[in-house]
């Protein structure tokens, strides 16, 4: 398929809003393309050319884009660079000021091997080459690496249409613009080549985390295939979610009587994967932060007894002399390119293990979480730099409530109750009552803390004037949409409000982003990207908000009262790793209950 016929049906696309409708176009869309497109072109409908786990990332700043654009074009910089304040779109930026002419040279470097050399690039470029040519901007690295990106880049977009050079423009900048999410994307491809077997391909992706992987199978061997994909050491799976509850009562009740408790640490969770090629730290977002925490492999390398696994814990930073944990915000100082050494010595780190999913050959996430846990401890020799997590297994509602109250007084969140149940497994992907955190007591506010995500902003008044002075948040409603649930503006110092604004700079959009659900008009529109941890007295019904629309009153929403800011970016949470729209739900009715 040519790249065009492909920039034309996302044209289509665009001009859509039910998930539904754009479920059914992207189906048609990849039963068009050749067996050998679906993978790169999964790919590309995310903004990528690789999962997230193998280091993809492009490397192409804004500024370098929009050189491309005006090389490309033949408009000078400071022309292209006004257009873009104007209209906030690179891919907009690129069509307007494409010219009619091309490139006489042909992108050789996409074609290397496929005996093409002969094409005539007036004819456009196909899905495939794009994705070629993309995946060799990609790997481009080392002195000189950002002069030869611009230089290929700007032969990719001056042998492409107009349309064609919108759609690169904003592959590139990581950001397609037409509310695509994974969970779509992987429907549509399901609808079109699985849709009797949605659970497997929905498993096949929660155990890869990787959707050109799961595109490419499904169009070659259909749902057959992708039932024959395994968990494998190296590839990340997507993490299992917990519930969240106001009581041990609850807890208890909702698992039968009898749990498993263990300590919830203000850490960063983990997967350790270790195979034949080494040792490999994954973060819950499926990272590869290998690099951030050498110590953590020589521990995973020495106190695990097995030559493959695939273990997942929480790393959590310690105070030298006292041994205490520190918080989250401590550990964050160990995400560095350079000085991880002085950073290893200035805040070592512990493992606490809680999960095993695979060892030397046989998958355990269909295993019950007691035969997990076990296994683990039976592999693990504990020591100060790796043990396994705090627990107690209890029908007692008193001795669970002092094992909460031991877990705050070492410095951890709460306590993560787990299902005893023979019948459950460790769900990838999912979140459900088979795993429930228990933070604080609810009984006279919602005290516990809420991760949503920044949507928008507003301009500040006073001395906050001329700058953004508060931002309008949303949870994800796990259909790939973000709908709002409230404004924030306290809990912030004048110099937050300064770096939060330098850093959601590259994230503004001209408008208000097509996954976004809002009645409300933000002053300064952003992609969904980062994640902001709140306190707020309670959840309200909201004629104002687009949480959970609908499922309380008609036309109304949740929203949160009174939400203050806690100083905390949930770096190590995705968008799509939010406090949910249902969570919500489930916090409201909670409230409801002890009225």
């Amino acid at each position: 398929m040519q790249f065009e016929e492909l920039s034309r049906l996302l044209e289509e696309i665009d001009k859509l809003s039910g998930r539904t409708d754009i479920i059914s176009l992207l189906s048609s869309l990849f039963l068009k393309l050749g067996k050998e497109e679906v993978g790169p072109a999964s790919y590309l409908l995310l903004g990528k050319v690789a999962p997230d786990f193998e280091h993809g990332e492009l490397g192409l700043g804004e500024k370098l884009i929009l050189r491309a654009i005006s090389r490309a074009s033949g408009a000078t910089y400071e022309l292209t660079r006004q257009r873009y304040s104007t209209l906030g779109d690179l891919g907009l930026v690129a069509a307007e000021l494409a010219t009619r002419g091309t490139t006489i040279s042909l992108l050789e470097y996409t074609r290397e091997g496929r005996g093409e050399h002969g094409k005539d690039a007036r004819s456009g470029l196909t899905v495939i080459e794009i994705y070629h040519a993309l995946k060799k901007i990609a790997a481009t690295s080392g002195e000189g690496s950002q002069e030869t990106k611009l230089s290929m880049l700007t032969e990719l977009l001056s042998n492409s249409s107009p349309l064609a050079r919108k759609y690169i423009a904003r592959i590139v900048s990581g950001d397609i613009r037409l509310g695509l999410a994974e969970l779509t994307v992987l429907a549509s491809l399901s609808k079109a080549f699985a849709p009797d077997d949605k659970e497997a391909v929905e498993r096949a992706f929660n155990i890869t985390c990787d959707i050109g992987l799961v595109a490419s199978t499904l169009a070659n061997q259909s749902a057959q295939g992708v039932r024959r994909i395994k968990v494998q050491p190296g590839r990340p799976l997507k993490p299992m979610l917990a519930e969240r509850s106001s009581s041990i009562d609850e807890i208890l009740r909702r698992m039968g009587g009898r749990a498993a408790f263990e300590y919830k640490y203000d850490g960063e969770r983990v997967q350790i994967h270790k195979s034949r090629e080494g040792t490999k730290i994954f973060s819950r977002r499926t990272e590869d932060i290998t690099g951030h925490f050498p110590d953590v492999v020589k521990a995973a390398n020495t106190k695990l007894s097995a030559q493959e696994f695939i273990v997942e814990g929480e790393v959590v930073a310690i105070d030298q002399e006292s041994g205490r944990m520190l918080p989250f915000q401590e550990l964050m100082h160990r995400r560095r390119k350079h000085g991880v050494e002085e950073a290893m010595s200035r805040y070592p780190t512990r493992v606490e293990l809680f999960d095993l999913l695979f060892v030397d050959g046989r998958d355990f996430t269909k295993e019950p979480y007691p035969k997990r846990r076990n296994r683990l401890v039976q592999l693990l020799s504990p020591s100060e730099d790796m043990a396994a997590a705090e627990q107690i297994v209890t029908d007692d509602h008193d001795r669970a409530e002092a094992f909460f109250e031991s877990a705050l007084e070492d410095g951890c969140e709460g306590v993560m109750a787990k299902t005893l149940s023979n019948k459950v497994g460790y769900e990838a992907g999912s979140r459900g009552w088979a795993w429930i955190k228990y933070k604080r007591d609810y009984k006279s506010s919602l005290a516990d803390t809420i991760d949503l995500v920044i949507v928008g902003g507003f301009h500040g008044r006073g001395k906050r004037a001329g700058k953004i002075g508060g931002y309008l948040l949303a949870a994800p409603n796990g259909q790939g949409r973000y709908e709002t649930a409230c404004k924030v503006a306290t809990g912030f110092s004048d110099e937050a409000l300064v770096e939060m604004e330098d850093k959601l700079r590259s994230y503004v959009t001209p408008s208000r982003h097509p996954s976004v659900d809002s009645r409300l008009e933000a002053d300064v529109w952003y992609r969904p990207a980062i994640v902001m941890e709140i306190l707020g007295a309670e959840l309200t019904i909201s004629p104002v908000h687009t949480a959970a629309l609908d499922e309380i009153r008609k036309g109304s929403g949740l929203a949160v009262r009174f939400p203050r800011y806690t100083g905390r970016l949930r770096t190590d949470k995705s968008p799509d790793e939010a406090t949910s729209t249902q969570e919500l739900l489930e916090m409201y009715r909670s409230q409801l209950k002890k009225l």
